[in-house]
């Protein structure tokens, strides 16, 4: 048996989808404020002054602090029917689907929420290792559990989950810059759907 490790936006869908679960999980009110005052770091982003990372915890902090856990994850659920399902990629279904074919384990590693993942990798069949988000009595704090799951995370995450010297060969496939390590711990790699060295 193989182990197949995916990226999950850009990589098994066609664009980002964080943002969007992120502003079909706030409150209409916080969408509208949350824009004035995540502009600047939406602009450092751009410009290359703050992380990925940074920008998606202070998101997190001002859109879902404070929101019930259990209301978040009904909202990322229609948001996936309605509007992720149509964006993943023909070439990462089929590519997934060859996996599966051969008895291959397959795993979602992905900086986005599991609160907004988790459900499309259960409805396929995939496990799923992701950002968490800190909850206390099923409300949301608007921190991360632990770090944000990108670059060195996201292997540090797998192994720490994953025996992988149990596996005959790991496939892994990313598509930006933040998913290198990841592609590092793989003996096959696809960065942006082409294998590379």
């Amino acid at each position: 048996m193989d182990l197949a490790l995916f990226d999950f936006d850009g990589t098994i869908t066609t664009r980002e989808t964080f943002a969007g679960f992120v502003r079909a999980g706030a409150s209409r009110r916080r969408r509208w404020l949350g824009g004035a005052a995540l502009a600047p770091h939406y602009l450092g982003y751009k410009l290359g002054w703050l992380s990925g990372e940074q920008v998606r915890r202070r998101v997190v902090a001002v859109a879902l602090r404070g929101r019930r856990e259990d209301a978040v994850r009904a909202a990322a659920a229609r948001h996936l029917d309605e509007v992720v399902s149509a964006q993943i990629r023909p070439q990462a279904r089929a590519r997934i689907d060859w996996h599966r074919e051969r008895g291959d384990r397959v795993v979602v590693v992905t900086a986005n929420l599991d609160l907004f993942v988790a459900r499309w990798c259960e409805q396929q069949g995939l496990e799923c290792i992701g950002s968490r988000l800190e909850s206390r009595d099923g409300v949301l704090t608007g921190r991360y559990l632990g770090r944000d799951c990108c670059g060195e995370e996201k292997p540090r995450r797998v192994r720490e989950a994953i025996a992988l010297d149990g596996y005959g060969c790991v496939y892994a496939y990313g598509d930006t810059p933040e998913d290198r390590a990841l592609l590092a711990l793989a003996d096959r790699r696809f960065y942006r759907w082409r294998e590379v060295e």
